[in-house]
């Protein structure tokens, strides 16, 4: 998998620190409050919002793995919180580049610990300064929103480099895939291709901004939506999606990301109807279903601007010739 590429004198290296995701968690210093699990994990709700998390996430497990499960109770999905943060090359502090959940599998029918995926949710800094403090800055003024032309090069060579170098291969197996919500901006159809697990392909004309931001991460995408969800999930890989996996393996994609986003999307994703043949997702819609997990996402969207200026406060303006140095030989 490792791909290589024209290397600058100067590198950035990686340290991995993994957490347990569970009712006792507490996020760390260096995670992005806006991300979905710590946001979750806040305030006197705390530690039901994550008990009954997890118990969706194992109840919708179980649910799409049914053979030789017949009280729909066999598995149990165990997550872990993956912080990556990257040091320049003889330059002070690490910065938290990347945050990331693994899913891990116990089957209790085996007494075994079956190894998941990587990725699942994606949060990172520097995306939070792309989209809140570059992009709003580079279109202040304009007539007509446009997008500048290295828009995402940088995060996404730190991400490609990230999954490419030792600190990865030596702590996980496979590449990874990131699950997303659909944007409420575009249409999607049904293409009739159906896969035995992650259920009916959709298709979208042309490529969203998220599309190509990914796609400057190495990550091309589809979306699928399981059997009995309401509405397709954005899947972002580097490989093959439907070769590269087991079963069981997108199965824990499928489950922990579904029910995020039945939480914090319930308007698409908590919908009392389904996705027809022609769909395009709706935060508007008044036909949905609440959980009783609290999010707060007015605060999230705040936050989002906070966290990109403490980016550029912290991370590009102290760094940018290296950066622009490094990313620039890193594309070669």
């Amino acid at each position: 998998m490792p791909v290589a590429h024209a290397q600058p004198a100067l590198d950035f290296n990686f340290t991995i620190k993994s957490l347990r995701l569970d009712e006792d968690y507490n996020p760390s210093e260096s995670t992005r409050i806006t991300t979905n699990f710590a946001n979750l994990a806040r305030g006197e709700n705390r530690r039901e919002n994550l008990r009954n998390t997890l118990v969706m996430i194992n109840n919708r497990f179980n649910s799409l793995a049914h053979w030789d499960n017949p009280k729909a109770d066999r598995y149990s999905v165990e997550l872990e919180i993956i912080s990556v943060e990257m040091r320049v090359e003889d330059q002070g502090a690490s910065f938290p580049v990347i945050e990331i959940l693994k899913t891990n599998i116990i089957d209790k029918k085996t007494q075994k610990r079956l190894e998941g995926i990587v990725g699942n949710n994606f949060s990172s800094y520097v995306r939070d300064y792309d989209f809140s403090v570059l992009l709003p800055a580079h279109n202040k003024n304009t007539a007509e929103f446009n997008i500048p032309d290295d828009f995402g090069d940088l995060h996404g060579n730190i991400f490609k480099h990230f999954v490419n170098s030792n600190a990865y291969h030596e702590n996980f197996s496979k590449p990874p895939v990131i699950c997303l919500s659909v944007s409420s901006k575009d249409t999607y159809h049904r293409t009739g291709n159906q896969h035995p697990v992650l259920g009916d392909e959709y298709r979208q004309d042309g490529a969203s901004l998220t599309d190509r931001y990914f796609k400057k991460m190495g990550l091309q995408v589809r979306y699928f939506m399981p059997k009995n969800s309401v509405a397709p999930l954005a899947f972002y890989f580097p490989g093959d999606l439907l070769s590269d996996y087991t079963d069981l393996e997108l199965i824990g994609t499928i489950s922990t990301m579904e029910t995020f986003q039945k939480i914090y999307r319930p308007e698409i994703y908590n919908a009392n109807s389904a996705a027809g043949q022609y769909y395009q997702p709706s935060l508007n819609n008044q036909d949905h279903s609440l959980t009783k997990i609290v999010y707060d996402r007015e605060e999230r969207s705040q936050l989002a601007i906070e966290q990109g200026k403490f980016t550029e406060e912290q991370f590009i303006k102290p760094y940018k010739p290296i950066l622009e140095q490094w990313s620039a030989h890193y594309a070669l």
